[in-house]
């Protein structure tokens, strides 16, 4: 049975019931296996016969006629709209058709992209087909495919049919919701996209908006859907800053010089950008040394003894930012610990779970954020794994006042009677900037589709598959698993052998990255921790199934075996560069009783008499 996910222009987006893989196409060519627990058909177009549905253009054909009586340039005219976005549709459904055979990574050089479109601006109109051509010509040859199944490098942008369509009806209303008159039903719709995967995570009730159903009463906590986590970041530490500033009475560039944040070394780059742009003094970024005795996690009896040194120097602690699911390794800060020790310096505590938070929708994996009803702000990326494309980054507050506070802008030319009651929250006082997209349809219409049930299906799924290749790891002793695995990103490396160092270790491990990666069937990428070099094998794409993290892994294998054996027995052609005083006296007589011997431990070259030998 099918059912309208979305009318434009007279053609249907139909998705099909029961579902399994969000993106799997079927409109072209054989259908894949599908994987996980779902059935999609990807954006399929059929025409309706007869009825116009709201939100058609044909309802409107004065707004969107074809020709203007002066002849004049018509961007939305009707028939463009929709032949336009029909040859998008089917380029979608080819591309995701097609994508598991492209090379993960491009085989491009820095600068290619000019040599194949024009360098000039045009000057004249073109067909909307050959701007499809370059498209498929020029810049699908060049991009790192993140929709591959075969893609683990990174944690993944997920997607799905419901959520692209959610980002074209977004994008086609290209509504810009800065106050609540600006778009009442955008910023409503955001606020209940929030709510719900606010109550989905099981966040206490202080950070949800709207509480009348349980309370009667708004509630005083609240959020807003971000572009990255960064944002999220930079938004919450000005609003600390601020209030340490008024609690210690001080002000200026010499209040300012006595903040201090922390956060553990595994916490993302970023937050030492975002401490630089909300005006913190890098000297006062306090970056807790972690171990495997925590698994990489933050010792919460190392940041009280770091935040009390800094009380006992005159300085004012300020903001904590704890990490659920780091990006190396997955770490997983204590929160409920870091709350307690922060809560005795009155510092703002900020969760960032921008990759795991979505797993706290499956009961299993809540604990991991236990305690957060002691911190003063939260954040998630939807777009990283609950199959809601990019942007799409949320952030929740306990005391949603504490940042409209510091962030409120009240313009003249904006001042309106919804915003003047106070009923209203207008989201553009809980972020940096003043436009903002309709961000909240797309992550509303993947929880109205899919339901909780189907977006546990698909974490669980994920998990499940990360356990496969992580038991694949254990099985072949020339690999290690470097740090416990937690939710779907396995850390591995081949073992250092005999007397190898870490030099040496790391120098095979990354050729053994390098060599998977060039053969273009799969993609992995890189971190250290604790000082050794691993390869992160991120599962979670939304068209991955278990055959292609199988497929990885013995593609893992086959390269690490031609490795070892090109270390084993090196070419006999060689160039002496240094011979350490052991040539032999007379090169030229001995060149076929010597061996050229590459130890993969030492790296080292040294000649080993062999006798002579007869050519």
């Amino acid at each position: 049975m099918s059912a309208p996910l979305a009318r434009f222009g007279g053609a249907h987006l139909i998705w099909h019931t029961p579902y399994i893989n969000p993106l799997a196409p079927t409109d072209h060519g054989t259908q894949r296996p599908a994987s996980k627990s779902q059935h999609l058909s990807l954006l399929a177009v059929t025409r309706p016969s007869s009825s116009i549905a709201m939100g058609s253009l044909d309802t409107n054909p004065g707004t969107f006629c074809t020709d203007a009586a002066d002849g004049g340039f018509q961007p939305l005219n009707a028939d463009d709209v929709r032949s336009y976005l029909h040859k998008s549709i089917d380029f979608i459904c080819d591309y995701y058709n097609n994508v598991e055979s492209f090379p993960v990574l491009p085989d491009v050089q820095p600068g290619y992209l000019r040599r194949h479109l024009q360098s000039a601006p045009p000057t004249t109109s073109a067909p909307f087909d050959v701007a499809m051509k370059e498209i498929r010509d020029a810049v699908v040859p060049g991009m790192t495919h993140w929709a591959s199944p075969n893609f683990f490098a990174f944690f993944p942008a997920t997607n799905s049919a419901t959520a692209i369509a959610g980002e074209l009806i977004a994008s086609a209303m290209n509504t810009v919701g800065f106050t609540w008159q600006a778009n009442p039903a955008a910023t409503e719709m955001e606020v209940l996209a929030l709510d719900w995967l606010a109550q989905l995570m099981r966040l206490p009730e202080s950070f949800i908006m709207n509480r009348t159903a349980t309370t009667g009463r708004r509630g005083t906590g609240g959020g807003v859907i971000l572009g990255t986590t960064s944002e999220a970041m930079l938004v919450t530490l000005v609003a600390a800053r601020d209030a340490a500033l008024r609690r210690s009475g001080s002000s200026g560039v010499a209040g300012m010089t006595r903040l201090t944040v922390y956060a553990a070394d595994q916490t993302h780059s970023t937050f030492n950008k975002m401490c630089h742009l909300a005006g913190f003094d890098p000297v006062n970024v306090r970056s807790i040394a972690t171990g495997p005795e925590t698994d990489y996690g933050i010792d919460p009896a190392k940041l009280l003894e770091v935040m009390q040194a800094d009380v006992d120097a005159g300085l004012v602690p300020t903001y904590v930012c704890a990490t659920v699911g780091t990006t190396s390794s997955n770490a997983v800060d204590p929160v409920a610990a870091v709350a307690d020790v922060a809560a005795r310096f009155n510092a703002w505590v900020h969760v960032d779970a921008a990759y795991a938070g979505s797993a706290c929708i499956c009961p299993e994996f809540r604990h991991h954020i236990d305690g957060v009803e002691r911190v003063d702000s939260i954040s998630m990326s939807p777009h990283k794994w609950l199959m809601t494309c990019l942007d799409c980054t949320c952030l929740w507050v306990r005391d949603a006042h504490r940042l409209t506070d510091v962030l409120e802008t009240n313009p003249e030319y904006l001042k309106n009677d919804a915003s003047d009651s106070g009923v209203v929250t207008d989201l553009k006082d809980m972020q940096v900037g003043t436009g903002r997209r309709f961000r909240g349809l797309k992550l509303w219409m993947v929880m109205r589709t899919y339901g909780a049930a189907k977006l546990q299906e698909h974490i669980r799924s994920d998990v499940a598959m990360a356990k496969t290749f992580e038991g694949l790891v254990r099985c072949d002793d020339r690999f290690e698993v470097v740090v416990p695995r937690n939710f779907a990103l396995v850390c591995f490396r081949i073992k250092p052998r005999g007397a190898m160092t870490e030099e040496d270790t790391e120098e095979i491990n990354r050729e053994l990255m390098d060599r998977l990666n060039k053969t273009g069937k799969a993609y992995v990428a890189h971190t250290v921790v604790g000082g050794k070099f691993v390869l992160r094998f991120a599962v979670g794409s939304s068209t991955q199934e278990e055959r292609h993290v199988r497929s990885a892994w013995e593609l893992i294998q086959k390269v690490t075996t031609e490795i070892s054996k090109g270390e084993r027995k090196r070419t006999i052609s060689f160039e002496i560069v240094n011979t350490n005083g052991l040539l032999p006296s007379d090169a030229s007589s001995v060149a076929g009783s010597c061996q050229l011997t590459a130890s993969v431990a030492h790296r080292d070259v040294r000649w080993e008499r062999c006798g002579m030998v007869t050519e």
